[in-house]
């Protein structure tokens, strides 16, 4: 599993999450991520926001119930032996 930092925009403050799959979306990329290597962590769908020749990747979480139920359903194909739940 891929550790990746993020680090907010205004705060500056650093927090390191854990990929656990990624997928491409009407051109769009999403990653899902938790915050801890174990079984019981938090996960949250990332939308990657960064333009063609961006630096950085600039990414914010998913918070629309169409487009997080539809990123949700390909995840769940992709690891059908995860369970995930809004």
């Amino acid at each position: 599993m891929e550790k990746i930092s993020f680090t907010h925009k205004e705060t500056g403050k650093t927090v390191d999450f854990y990929v656990l799959e990624e997928t491409r979306l009407n051109g769009v990329d999403y990653i899902l991520v938790t915050d801890s290597q174990e079984d019981d962590g938090e996960a949250l769908i990332l939308k990657d926001l960064s333009s063609d020749g961006d630096s950085e990747a600039l990414y914010e979480i998913v918070e629309d119930d169409r487009e997080l139920e539809s990123v949700m359903g390909i995840f769940e194909q992709l690891l059908d032996d995860v369970d995930l739940t809004l």
